[in-house]
């Protein structure tokens, strides 16, 4: 709800929603559709970009529609969206493993599919031989990749596998399943690596491991792409995010920009006289009202101006503080879409269960 400026009555207003907010995220940091590379952006060296990029099936599916990527070296980035958004399809074509219909990508310089040695990746699920243990199955994957052997027990230490690497592969829990897949992405000691929901599936104590893992992974120099539909994950541990939604690019920036600006949480008594109150001191468009609580759009700064005028009007204020759009409140706005919200969740997930030829 927001209040009106006519006798402080209480009006409800629909906050800006999908296209509409899509085009002020886009425009503000610069991402999505036919968008052209700023001088800024163009002096950042990209371990990953993709131009057009565009994936059509032939049963006339569209997964990806255009999309413009840029993943800078040394950063972790999540790629966001819910089941079907086309995530999975944009990383099977960034290692090689489908052509896209039109469009470009660029991968650590060189097509996708080329430099190989210096891309690791863990697309959908990872398939290893069950009656091998973790050790054997690195050691088979070792002579492949013409991966020295010393490399296996560095990743298996680094996913903290080590007391478990005797073990069968298919004694391990979903958990440590993923994580040998991580490891198995690291033997190359790659300077990217591409994870396709490491935790989708997994259980709470798992995604916590995952998320760990996956931030200790992205320290140094090491460029990391992490899709992913859990804000949670995304949010702790992302230096940037992609925002997708039905194969297009809705939103591209860090998790600040995405936010947008601080405003002030303010709960007060009672509460039509300090809507009222605030209205007159701030305006109308920088006054909320959602469940009980008011949302001000205004700098943090005007906290104390804001209090002692509600005080001194007989207001009782039991709670002001600064209060920051979650990057939940975010993915509503920018979507616009209720289904594709409730896919994109702060807590354990489902996988996705893709059948031939459809995006995911």
């Amino acid at each position: 709800m927001r209040h009106g400026g006519c006798g402080g009555r209480l009006t409800r207003e629909t906050p800006p929603r999908g296209p509409e907010l899509q085009k002020q995220a886009i425009s503000r940091i610069g991402a999505g559709g036919d968008a052209e590379s700023t001088p800024e952006e163009l002096l950042i060296e990209l371990a990953i970009e993709t131009k057009g990029l565009t994936k059509r099936y032939s049963n006339g599916i569209v997964a990806i529609d255009n999309l413009d990527l840029h993943v800078r070296k040394g950063e972790v980035y999540g790629f966001l969206g819910p089941n079907g958004a086309g995530k999975t399809t944009t990383m099977r074509i960034l290692v090689g493993l489908m052509r896209p219909s039109s469009g470009t990508a660029t991968v650590v310089g060189t097509v996708p599919g080329h430099g190989l040695v210096q891309v690791g990746s863990l697309v959908e699920a990872p398939a290893f031989y069950p009656y091998l243990s973790a050790r054997d199955n690195l050691k088979a994957l070792t002579r492949y990749a013409g991966v020295p052997g010393s490399r296996i027990e560095t990743v298996l230490a680094e996913v903290d596998l080590t007391d478990r690497a005797h073990d069968r592969y298919s004694s391990f829990s979903l958990g440590m399943k993923q994580r040998l897949g991580v490891a198995a992405a690291l033997l190359k000691d790659p300077q990217l690596l591409i994870l396709d929901e490491p935790s989708n599936g997994l259980d709470p104590q798992g995604i916590v491991e995952m998320r760990d893992l996956v931030r200790n992974l992205g320290k140094g120099e090491r460029t990391v792409l992490l899709s992913s539909h859990q804000l949670a994950e995304v949010e702790q541990i992302c230096d940037r995010v992609g925002v997708i939604l039905r194969g297009k690019m809705v939103a591209e920036g860090t998790v600040a920009e995405l936010r947008g600006q601080t405003g002030l949480a303010l709960m007060a008594e009672p509460e039509q006289a300090a809507g009222e109150a605030l209205v007159r001191l701030l305006g109308p468009e920088a006054v909320r009202l959602d469940a009980g609580a008011f949302r001000l759009d205004v700098p943090p700064g005007r906290a104390a101006e804001i209090n002692r005028a509600l005080v001194t009007s007989g207001i009782d204020v039991s709670e002001l503080r600064p209060a920051a759009r979650s990057l939940e409140d975010v993915f509503l706005q920018l979507t616009g879409d209720p289904v594709a919200t409730a896919e994109v969740t702060s807590g354990p997930v489902h996988p996705a269960t893709p059948a031939g030829g459809s995006p995911t």
